[in-house]
């Protein structure tokens, strides 16, 4: 890839959080937050994508945002 970074405006400063999130029926009317996510966004513009915490390793989390 010739250019990494941001996809929406080229920036390579990124940082990640891990969020939490109900799902739906009994879950969310309980508010049990079973579902829990890696938000990893640009610090330049906002632009953000979730990966699932499950599914993902955190520490190679970056590198699938920039490419």
């Amino acid at each position: 890839m010739e250019n990494p970074g941001c996809i929406k405006c080229g920036s390579t400063d990124a940082a990640k959080k891990e969020v939490a999130m109900t799902g739906t029926g009994l879950s969310k009317m309980f508010d049990i937050q079973n579902n829990q996510f890696i938000v990893v966004y640009c610090k330049g513009c906002g632009y953000s994508e979730f990966y699932n915490k499950n599914s993902s390793s955190s520490s190679n989390i970056l590198d699938l945002f920039f490419g």
